[in-house]
Protein backbone atom coordinates (compact mmCIF):
# COMPACT_ATOMS: atom_id res chain seq x y z
CA UNK A 1 0.00 0.00 0.00
CA UNK A 2 2.79 2.41 0.88
CA UNK A 3 4.43 1.76 -2.47
CA UNK A 4 1.15 2.49 -4.26
CA UNK A 5 0.79 5.79 -2.42
CA UNK A 6 4.36 6.84 -3.11
CA UNK A 7 4.21 5.95 -6.80
CA UNK A 8 2.26 9.08 -7.93
CA UNK A 9 4.74 11.37 -6.17
CA UNK A 10 7.67 9.51 -7.67
CA UNK A 11 6.18 9.71 -11.16
CA UNK A 12 5.56 13.43 -10.73
CA UNK A 13 9.13 14.05 -9.59
CA UNK A 14 10.58 11.99 -12.44
CA UNK A 15 8.39 13.74 -15.01
CA UNK A 16 9.41 17.14 -13.68
CA UNK A 17 13.08 16.23 -13.78
CA UNK A 18 12.77 14.84 -17.30
CA UNK A 19 10.97 17.96 -18.52
CA UNK A 20 13.64 20.26 -17.08
CA UNK A 21 16.50 18.19 -18.47
CA UNK A 22 15.01 18.02 -21.98
CA UNK A 23 14.32 21.76 -22.16
CA UNK A 24 17.60 22.84 -20.61
CA UNK A 25 19.71 20.30 -22.46
CA UNK A 26 18.23 21.12 -25.85
CA UNK A 27 18.70 24.84 -25.46
CA UNK A 28 22.16 24.57 -23.91
CA UNK A 29 23.35 22.46 -26.81
CA UNK A 30 22.58 25.39 -29.09
CA UNK A 31 23.83 28.19 -26.86
CA UNK A 32 25.51 31.23 -28.35
CA UNK A 33 29.19 30.91 -29.08
CA UNK A 34 31.84 33.54 -28.46
CA UNK A 35 32.22 34.27 -32.15
CA UNK A 36 28.79 34.48 -33.72
CA UNK A 37 28.07 35.01 -37.38
CA UNK A 38 27.79 38.60 -38.53
CA UNK A 39 26.32 38.02 -41.97
CA UNK A 40 23.03 39.60 -40.91
CA UNK A 41 22.04 43.13 -39.95
CA UNK A 42 23.70 44.91 -37.06
CA UNK A 43 21.51 46.04 -34.18
CA UNK A 44 22.81 48.83 -31.93
CA UNK A 45 23.29 48.22 -28.22
CA UNK A 46 20.76 49.08 -25.56
CA UNK A 47 21.55 50.25 -22.03
CA UNK A 48 20.30 48.49 -18.92
CA UNK A 49 18.21 51.53 -18.07
CA UNK A 50 16.61 51.64 -21.52
CA UNK A 51 15.69 47.96 -21.26
CA UNK A 52 13.52 48.50 -18.21
CA UNK A 53 11.42 51.09 -20.03
CA UNK A 54 11.38 49.56 -23.52
CA UNK A 55 10.11 46.31 -22.01
CA UNK A 56 7.05 48.16 -20.70
CA UNK A 57 6.29 49.46 -24.19
CA UNK A 58 7.23 46.33 -26.12
CA UNK A 59 3.63 45.29 -26.78
CA UNK A 60 2.72 48.67 -28.26
CA UNK A 61 5.89 48.80 -30.36
CA UNK A 62 5.49 45.32 -31.83
CA UNK A 63 1.78 45.87 -32.45
CA UNK A 64 2.49 49.09 -34.35
CA UNK A 65 5.33 47.46 -36.30
CA UNK A 66 3.20 44.44 -37.20
CA UNK A 67 0.56 46.73 -38.72
CA UNK A 68 3.05 48.87 -40.64
CA UNK A 69 2.52 48.87 -44.40
CA UNK A 70 5.36 50.95 -45.84
CA UNK A 71 8.14 48.61 -44.68
CA UNK A 72 11.35 47.38 -46.26
CA UNK A 73 13.35 44.17 -45.96
CA UNK A 74 15.80 45.36 -43.27
CA UNK A 75 12.90 46.52 -41.10
CA UNK A 76 11.09 43.19 -41.46
CA UNK A 77 14.26 41.24 -40.67
CA UNK A 78 14.91 43.18 -37.47
CA UNK A 79 11.26 42.83 -36.45
CA UNK A 80 11.42 39.10 -37.09
CA UNK A 81 14.63 38.88 -35.06
CA UNK A 82 12.99 40.75 -32.17
CA UNK A 83 10.12 38.26 -32.08
CA UNK A 84 12.37 35.20 -32.41
CA UNK A 85 14.62 36.45 -29.61
CA UNK A 86 11.57 37.11 -27.45
CA UNK A 87 10.47 33.49 -27.76
CA UNK A 88 13.99 32.19 -27.07
CA UNK A 89 13.96 34.29 -23.90
CA UNK A 90 10.75 32.49 -22.83
CA UNK A 91 8.59 35.48 -23.76
CA UNK A 92 10.09 37.62 -21.01
CA UNK A 93 8.40 35.53 -18.32
CA UNK A 94 11.47 34.64 -16.30
CA UNK A 95 11.82 36.70 -13.12
CA UNK A 96 14.63 39.23 -13.27
CA UNK A 97 15.39 38.64 -16.94
CA UNK A 98 15.25 42.38 -17.67
CA UNK A 99 16.34 43.93 -14.38
CA UNK A 100 18.83 41.42 -12.93
CA UNK A 101 22.27 41.47 -14.55
CA UNK A 102 23.04 38.05 -13.03
CA UNK A 103 20.00 36.39 -14.58
CA UNK A 104 20.87 33.70 -17.16
CA UNK A 105 18.19 35.35 -19.31
CA UNK A 106 19.54 38.91 -19.12
CA UNK A 107 21.71 38.82 -22.24
CA UNK A 108 18.93 37.37 -24.40
CA UNK A 109 16.60 40.02 -22.96
CA UNK A 110 19.12 42.64 -24.08
CA UNK A 111 18.95 41.15 -27.58
CA UNK A 112 15.18 41.22 -28.07
CA UNK A 113 14.81 44.64 -26.45
CA UNK A 114 17.67 46.10 -28.52
CA UNK A 115 15.89 44.84 -31.63
CA UNK A 116 12.58 46.24 -30.36
CA UNK A 117 14.22 49.63 -29.84
CA UNK A 118 15.71 49.50 -33.36
CA UNK A 119 12.27 48.73 -34.79
CA UNK A 120 10.77 51.68 -32.91
CA UNK A 121 13.43 54.11 -34.12
CA UNK A 122 13.03 52.88 -37.70
CA UNK A 123 9.33 53.71 -37.64
CA UNK A 124 10.12 57.39 -37.14
CA UNK A 125 11.03 57.45 -40.83
CA UNK A 126 7.79 55.82 -42.00
CA UNK A 127 5.12 58.32 -43.08
CA UNK A 128 2.13 56.40 -41.72
CA UNK A 129 3.76 55.20 -38.49
CA UNK A 130 5.92 58.23 -37.66
CA UNK A 131 3.35 59.99 -35.47
CA UNK A 132 2.52 56.93 -33.36
CA UNK A 133 6.20 55.98 -33.09
CA UNK A 134 7.05 59.53 -32.01
CA UNK A 135 4.47 59.35 -29.23
CA UNK A 136 5.97 56.12 -27.92
CA UNK A 137 9.51 57.53 -28.11
CA UNK A 138 8.44 60.62 -26.16
CA UNK A 139 6.77 58.44 -23.54
CA UNK A 140 9.89 56.25 -23.25
CA UNK A 141 12.14 59.30 -22.85
CA UNK A 142 9.85 60.78 -20.20
CA UNK A 143 9.73 57.50 -18.26
CA UNK A 144 13.51 57.18 -18.31
CA UNK A 145 13.94 60.68 -16.90
CA UNK A 146 11.19 60.19 -14.32
CA UNK A 147 12.66 56.89 -13.14
CA UNK A 148 16.28 58.06 -13.33
CA UNK A 149 17.35 55.22 -15.61
CA UNK A 150 19.28 57.11 -18.28
CA UNK A 151 22.75 56.42 -16.88
CA UNK A 152 22.21 52.89 -15.56
CA UNK A 153 24.30 50.27 -17.35
CA UNK A 154 25.47 46.68 -16.92
CA UNK A 155 28.02 44.32 -18.46
CA UNK A 156 25.81 43.72 -21.52
CA UNK A 157 25.03 47.41 -22.10
CA UNK A 158 27.89 47.81 -24.58
CA UNK A 159 27.01 44.70 -26.56
CA UNK A 160 25.67 45.11 -30.09
CA UNK A 161 23.69 42.34 -31.76
CA UNK A 162 23.20 40.87 -35.21
CA UNK A 163 20.17 39.29 -36.85
CA UNK A 164 22.29 36.27 -37.83
CA UNK A 165 23.29 35.59 -34.24
CA UNK A 166 20.52 34.29 -31.97
CA UNK A 167 21.30 34.85 -28.29
CA UNK A 168 20.04 32.06 -26.07
CA UNK A 169 19.80 31.91 -22.28
CA UNK A 170 22.77 30.66 -20.25
CA UNK A 171 21.09 27.45 -19.20
CA UNK A 172 24.14 26.31 -17.25
CA UNK A 173 23.70 29.32 -14.96
CA UNK A 174 20.12 28.53 -13.94
CA UNK A 175 21.02 26.33 -10.92
CA UNK A 176 22.99 29.29 -9.55
CA UNK A 177 20.19 31.85 -10.02
CA UNK A 178 17.52 31.26 -7.40
CA UNK A 179 14.64 33.08 -9.11
CA UNK A 180 15.14 31.31 -12.45
CA UNK A 181 15.62 27.94 -10.79
CA UNK A 182 12.46 28.33 -8.72
CA UNK A 183 10.43 29.43 -11.74
CA UNK A 184 11.53 26.57 -14.00
CA UNK A 185 11.22 24.02 -11.19
CA UNK A 186 7.66 25.17 -10.59
CA UNK A 187 6.90 24.92 -14.31
CA UNK A 188 8.41 21.45 -14.48
CA UNK A 189 6.40 20.36 -11.43
CA UNK A 190 3.18 21.57 -13.04
CA UNK A 191 4.08 19.64 -16.17
CA UNK A 192 4.73 16.54 -14.09
CA UNK A 193 1.42 16.90 -12.26
CA UNK A 194 -0.34 17.34 -15.58
CA UNK A 195 1.18 14.13 -16.91
CA UNK A 196 0.19 12.30 -13.74
CA UNK A 197 -3.38 13.65 -13.87
CA UNK A 198 -3.71 12.71 -17.54
CA UNK A 199 -2.51 9.18 -16.85
CA UNK A 200 -4.81 8.87 -13.85
CA UNK A 201 -7.99 10.01 -15.59
CA UNK A 202 -7.28 8.18 -18.83
CA UNK A 203 -6.81 4.87 -17.01
CA UNK A 204 -9.83 2.54 -17.43
CA UNK A 205 -11.84 2.16 -14.25
CA UNK A 206 -11.67 -1.26 -12.67
CA UNK A 207 -14.91 -3.22 -12.69
CA UNK A 208 -16.33 -3.63 -9.21
CA UNK A 209 -16.71 -7.26 -8.14
CA UNK A 210 -20.15 -8.50 -7.24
Amino acid sequence: MKNDRARPLLLTALSAAAFFCVVAGSAFAHSRGDGGSHAGLNIPQISHGEMAVISDYRGRIIDLASRAVDTNEPFRRVLNYAEIQYSYCLWGRMPGSVTDEESPFNECAHAYLAATKAVLLSMREMPQEAAAAGEIISAVDADMVRRGLALISCRFSGEAFNTADIVKPRWSGIPFHAASMASLTGLASLFGLGVFALRRFSRPKAQSSE
